[in-house]
């Protein structure tokens, strides 16, 4: 799996892109193949992706774009795109800070989070959110993470 890093900011305490680059191999296993952007991004644009994809004016900590096939287009032709990870680096610090998590716990998280999106979970029904957070920390523990559920005020992630 090809992983693109875009950084429209730089913070203290943003993973480098081999630690970003880590956390997709946690989701992604080493017989995939195609594409994924991760976009480390501020406040501004989350909140402008936010607002346009989502109608909601504030900056979230994470979105996910899955990539499709355009109409008319046959699958052969294109790339295997998985999609965009965007994630706004300063409600991520924010979030770490405030549920007293590891920051890199935290970014590794809503990494593996936002992968799960781009292959079909979500979390709107009880049911498919278990699964999802079973998933997730599977995931983690690869990683050596602990349960980002284990604290109940995670759950807005």
């Amino acid at each position: 799996m090809h992983v693109e890093i875009q950084r429209q900011i730089e913070l203290p305490g943003i993973p480098d892109n081999q630690t970003l680059s880590r956390f997709v191999a946690a989701v992604i296993s080493g017989n995939d193949s195609g594409a994924l952007c991760l976009r480390i991004v501020d406040e501004a644009e989350g909140r402008a992706l936010n607002l346009q994809w989502r109608g909601k004016d504030y900056a979230t900590n994470v979105l996910s774009f899955a990539a499709g096939t355009p109409v008319g287009v046959p699958a052969a032709a294109v790339p295997n795109l998985l999609g965009d990870i965007v994630l706004c680096a300063p409600v991520i610090a924010r979030e770490a800070q405030m549920q007293g998590k590891a920051l890199e716990h935290h970014w590794a998280h809503l990494i593996v989070h936002g992968i799960l999106h781009l292959r079909g979970h979500d979390h709107v029904e009880p049911h498919s959110a278990a699964l999802m957070e079973q998933v997730e920390r599977d995931c983690l523990a690869q990683l050596a993470i602990p349960d980002p559920y284990a604290d109940e005020s995670d759950l807005g992630s």
